[in-house]
């Protein structure tokens, strides 16, 4: 695992992610509520999925649901610039509040529909879906680059697969599963 990755994990406060109560159980490696029926995934969860998107301080990074800004931070600090999308504009408002408070200057904000992305920036070195769709959502598909990598759980309510799509030069997209999860459902063109 990278060094640098773990470094960072292991100084970043996810209580500064949760409200009243649930920072007691912040350093569970646990989902936890957020409000909205949303949650903040575990801990070691979202190092994984960091390090599945191989990151590089050239990366243009798109997140399809902000929630906390838990793993918005992961991507801010391993990448050059994050286009992260919130469907519901309290999470949004909030973490937008606390990624500003952490000093981060490289995150652009949208709240809106994130089964779609956000076309205007499009195309994106890396994707980071942290919703559900039932199936495999081809307007993010397009907007991954060339050499590019989406990490996004897909299946149904109950339980996901975890999958990295791979977009090479010529544009030919393979699928590869990671892990059995359990992700909230993306809400939009390709919810269920």
């Amino acid at each position: 695992m990278d060094e640098n990755l773990i470094q960072f994990f292991s100084s970043l406060d996810r209580s500064l992610f949760v409200e009243g109560h649930y920072k007691a159980l912040a350093k569970l490696d646990s989902p936890l509520p957020i409000g909205f029926g949303q949650t903040i995934s575990q801990p070691s969860l979202v190092v994984y999925m960091t390090e599945q998107l191989q990151l590089k301080k050239t990366h243009r990074v798109l997140e399809i649901g902000t929630g906390s800004g838990y793993q918005t931070v992961f991507l801010a600090e391993f990448s050059k610039e994050v286009f992260t999308v919130e469907l519901l504009e309290d999470l949004g408002t909030q973490a937008k509040a606390r990624l500003e408070a952490l000093g981060y200057q490289n995150i652009h904000y949208k709240l809106g529909d994130g089964s779609l992305g956000w076309v205007e920036h499009a195309p994106y070195d890396r994707i980071l879906v942290t919703a559900a769709p039932r199936n495999k959502p081809q307007d993010l598909i397009d907007q991954l680059a060339p050499e590019g990598i989406m990490i996004l759980p897909i299946g149904p309510t109950s339980w996901q697969d975890l999958v990295m799509i791979t977009k090479d030069k010529e544009g030919k997209v393979t699928e590869k599963k990671l892990l059995d999860v359990t992700f909230v459902k993306l809400v939009g063109k390709y919810s269920r």
